[in-house]
């Protein structure tokens, strides 16, 4: 399943984010004391969101032979006081209807991301 190492020196707040074959810089805001070297914690998260909703969308119309051309999810992390949420718009693109966009609307609402951030999950810490 998913595995990532993250890894900080002493420049605030650059971190070394290494998954897979991948590896990018992962920053604070200079409001926050960074350099904007990358995206921040919260923009990684909305982004995994996003990323998943539009994957999975794009499988069911596949699945379905949808003529949908393009779906695009724009999602913002809001605080709001001691309340935090996250708003998300679907935009899809293609010859569809308003049933099948209804349709994939309730889709995101499973989509597996989607259903771990709803649910929560349990988060074990030790050193090592």
């Amino acid at each position: 399943m998913a595995h990532a190492r993250a890894s900080i020196g002493t420049e605030n707040y650059a971190t070394a984010i290494v998954t897979g074959r991948h590896r990018f810089t992962v920053d604070e805001g200079p409001e926050l004391g960074g350099k904007d070297a990358g995206p921040a914690p919260y923009d990684l998260l909305t982004s995994a969101l996003g990323a998943c909703t539009v994957i999975t969308l794009r499988m069911y119309a596949e699945r379905k032979q949808w003529p949908v051309t393009a779906v695009h999810a724009d999602v913002h992390f809001v605080r709001e006081g001691d309340k935090q949420r996250i708003d998300r718009v679907l935009t899809i693109e293609g010859t569809v209807g308003d049933a099948q966009k209804k349709r994939m609307a309730d889709i995101a609402e499973r989509t597996p991301v989607t259903l771990t951030l709803k649910g929560g999950l349990e988060i074990r810490t030790k050193l090592a």
